[in-house]
């Protein structure tokens, strides 16, 4: 206790110590203005009240200062001050904002706002230009709060959250801060380095708030918050929402501001309502209120996402800049509710930087050294927005407690708990860990690796694994891991055993290191078109044993590491004895009459008797190459996190070769290439597509099993794949290969474009999805596909469905399906 008031009463004296101008802002009916900004006139010094409505500007040095308390809805108000000693207090009250439209001239039958927009519009993209280049400090806040959280979810334990909740199973799960130095230049050349980091009760973490993830440019025609959101000035935004010219008034720069009511036309579309502002002549942004919801951005547990933006005049290019952002978020999922914030705040800005050709790279933030070790009196000195009692407290709180939660006998008593043997534990699995030596032990569900199949019949897998992370270094990434598989199955009375080593040597350029041996029964398709879980039920209600085995008892060594930025290497090379299977079993539950099981030889479906390869033994070699363009990363302490730039594609090159087989023809060589890439296409929504082909040598009477398969499905169910590589009626085994081979994928998925604009239908917050897929094979007519889908179907907050009409033509034969789809198809594998 005695240790927790020293720390309070540290952190109070450092906040007296350090504030230089400070106060608290109200309106004129004594009501706490959270947010508001106050800055020097010349835009150097600059900060935002907090929820509190309290703030602190950072100004060390005596003399007379021109301030500036701006905020939306109120009069903006300058204030000269002399200050001769620090600190010094200032207390604001704000008027109302006193809007009028007696000034405007109204046409007759013209919307006013309607010819504001279309002026903000026509100046959008000069306005946007206008940002050059500049450098600014950066600061951020991210906050989580968690109301009623329940005991357990799904059987588990959710425990207090790392000290977060309190006896109402209440409180802040997540506070971070960051003080960055960010640099820009048209187009997209954007560099952050952090200079301090904290996250509360981890004086080890670093926070996750950026300076580009958290940048929404509404002179954008479409922001992304997982969906792309309309903006209000969007050069289509009239198909997407109303005007309606709320007032007018004057900032402190004499120029007129025009208060935008802004509406959807359909709310289930992606966008945004409430109140964007526009400078008159010069039809710029001067502040935005926007709203939007989960439905608009399609992340469900989303309640509500409301984003205000406060601008100033810069005098350096006659534009009103960006000086502080705020997003606040309800949501509530699984009787779990809660709030958050991310608070943003611009300074100094630099109009005039002295760039070179350095200065930008794929690296677009950085983190200083020690950037996570600054003490609370450097935090003082430098936040812009001062904590609030409530984020205080959370500070003291897990500050105080970490030292203990780290501690050995604290995490020995924790692990003594966990590593308690459950009824649960045969249905999840059990896992032992010694967090004070970041040792992990692990053993899966048996009941959850029980599968059927024909040729096993009823088998059971569980796999044993041992973890140890790098304790002496824990934002190393390292790691090593021993696991064994264990599989025995009922009908074939057969044991199978493999296992393997893993080593990770550093969570940058991620080298990892294999070696893996064993037996083992799999598909002879080595893409794992469809899952156990799925063939379980398959062949047990319907008679449709898809899945086919082989047996391979098999030593391998692989190795992968990124080479270079956006460049990644994988090889493995492999000894493997190759044994053909045959159904053990034909037992069914449900017996269908007009159905019964093929072969476990796709080639010969019923001859129950054949084999699809014989016996032999084979090397194998592998190497794959990814080039990933115009890849940006972001450098943590902790490793190097990538960037997909969909302005570029990710291709795929590959070469395998089998060699020293026991029966030498057998021996191959296998070339293949593929193109992918995900392009957004703003408002209209997503397109993508993959493009990949390949070709053998020296492989007229190679093993069925090295054959190129095709990921098919013949379920009618969508069998977890990228929609990019998957077919949705091809059998599996039909297009089968040893020959050339090419095959194109693509889709388009229109985000609420289409379905949005329909009434009635718009309600429903569906998305049209149009595919097409084709196959060529030297050997083989053409196959194609072509599908039209709705995604995002459920009730409420469970977005879970898709369901796809699929129509496949080969040679002039022509089928049509419905597949259903689940996006997390994941829980059934």
């Amino acid at each position: 206790m005695q240790q927790k008031i020293i720390i309070i009463f540290l952190i109070f004296s450092s906040i007296n110590l350090s504030a230089q101008i400070t106060g608290k802002l109200t309106d004129t009916e004594n009501k706490i203005l959270p947010y508001v900004n106050i800055y020097t006139e010349d835009g150097k010094f600059g900060t935002t009240s907090n929820e509190n409505g309290v703030y602190e500007l950072k100004i060390n040095q005596t003399g007379d200062y021109n301030l500036v308390f701006q905020y939306l809805g109120y009069q903006t108000q300058k204030k000269t001050i002399s200050v001769e000693a620090f600190p010094y207090e200032l207390n604001i009250s704000l008027k109302p904002e006193t809007t009028s439209l007696d000034e405007v001239n109204i046409s007759s039958g013209e919307n006013p706002a309607n010819a504001i927009i279309r002026k903000a519009i026509d100046f959008r993209k000069r306005n946007a230009e206008k940002l050059e280049a500049y450098t600014a400090d950066y600061y951020s806040r991210g906050l989580w709060r968690i109301k009623n959280a329940p005991e357990k979810i799904l059987g588990q334990e959710v425990g207090d959250l790392g000290g977060g909740l309190d006896s109402t199973r209440s409180g802040i799960v997540y506070l971070s801060e960051t003080i960055s130095e960010i640099s820009y230049k048209r187009p997209d050349d954007f560099k952050e380095k952090i200079i301090a980091s904290k996250v509360s009760g981890d004086d080890n973490g670093f926070s996750l708030n950026s300076a580009q993830e958290s940048y929404f440019s509404f002179y954008e025609n479409t922001i992304e918050i997982n969906s792309e959101m309309v903006s209000p000035i969007a050069e289509y935004a009239f198909n997407y929402y109303d005007y309606k010219l709320d007032g007018i008034f004057y900032d402190e720069n004499g120029n007129l501001i025009n208060k935008i009511k802004v509406s959807p036309k359909r709310e289930k579309d992606r966008v945004f309502s409430g109140h964007i502002y526009i400078v008159e002549d010069l039809w710029q942004i001067f502040g935005v209120e926007l709203q939007t919801n989960g439905q608009a951005i399609q992340v469900p547990p989303i309640e509500t996402l409301d984003f205000k933006q406060n601008y100033r005049f810069s005098e350096e290019n006659g534009f009103y800049v960006q000086i502080s952002q705020t997003v606040d978020f309800k949501f509530a999922m699984f009787g779990i509710s809660g709030d958050g914030r991310f608070t943003a705040v611009y300074s100094d800005y630099n109009f005039e930087p002295e760039f070179n050709k350095d200065d930008f790279g794929r690296e677009i933030m950085s983190f200083a050294e020690a950037a996570n070790k600054k003490d609370s009196v450097y935090w003082e000195k430098l936040r812009p927005v001062p904590l609030t009692d409530e984020e205080i407290g959370d500070y003291v709180k897990k500050d105080s407690i970490q030292t203990l939660r780290n501690s050995k006998p604290y995490l020995d008593s924790i692990d003594n708990v966990r590593n308690k043997f459950n009824l649960t534990d045969p249905i999840f699995g059990y896992s032992w860990q010694n967090s004070h030596k970041d040792r992990y032990f692990n053993i899966s569900s048996p009941l959850m690796g029980t599968h059927f199949n024909t040729v096993q019949g009823w088998n059971t897998s569980t796999t044993i694994s041992y973890r140890q992370n790098d304790k002496e270094d824990e934002n190393s990434g390292k790691f090593w891991r021993l696991y064994s598989t264990i599989n025995y199955g009922i009908s074939d009375d057969r044991f199978r055993i493999k296992g393997g080593f893993q080593k990770q040597f550093n969570n940058s350029s991620r080298p990892v290191l294999s070696i893996s041996g064993g037996i083992e029964a799999t598909q002879i398709n080595d893409r794992t078109p469809i899952s156990e879980r799925l063939n379980d039920i398959t062949t047990i209600f319907f008679e449709r044993n898809y899945l086919k085995l082989y047996e391979r008892s098999f030593a391998e060594i692989a190795y992968q590491q990124e080479i270079f930025n956006g460049f990644y290497l994988l090889g493995d090379v492999s000894y493997e004895n190759r044994n053909p299977l045959i159904n053990s079993t034909d037992q069914v539950i449900i017996d269908n009459d007009d159905i019964q099981y093929t072969s476990n030889n796709p080639l010969q479906p019923d001859n129950f008797s054949s084999l699809p390869f014989r016996e032999h033994d084979i090397f194998k070699l592998n190497l794959n190459t990814r080039f990933r363009f115009g890849q940006k990363y972001m450098s943590y302490p902790s490793g190097k996190f990538n960037i997909n730039n969909e302005k570029y594609p990710t291709m795929y090159l590959g070469y395998e070769k089998g060699f020293g087989a026991s029966i030498e023809e057998y021996n191959f060589d296998q070339f293949k290439a593929s193109v992918t890439q995900t392009l957004k296409l703003a408002n209209k929504g997503e397109f993508g597509y993959n493009l990949n082909g390949g070709t053998f040598l020296n492989a007229q009477d190679m093993a069925f099993v090295d054959y190129r398969h095709f990921i098919g499905n013949q379920t009618r169910v969508n069998n977890g794949f990228s929609n990019l590589s998957r077919f949705n009626l091809l059998p599996y085994y039909s297009m089968s290969t040893n020959k050339t081979y090419a095959e194109a994928h693509a889709e388009h998925d229109f985000k609420g474009w289409v379905l949005g604009k329909i009434p009635f239908l718009n309600q429903l917050n569906y998305n049209l999805v149009v595919g097409a897929h084709a196959l060529y094979t030297q050997d083989n007519k053409p196959y194609s596909e072509y599908s039209v889908g709705i995604d995002n179907l459920g009730f409420g907050k469970y977005r879970l469905l898709r369901l796809d009409y699929v129509v496949s033509n080969q040679d002039g034969n022509r089928e049509g399906a419905f597949v259903f789809g689940l996006k997390f198809l994941g829980v059934l594998d």
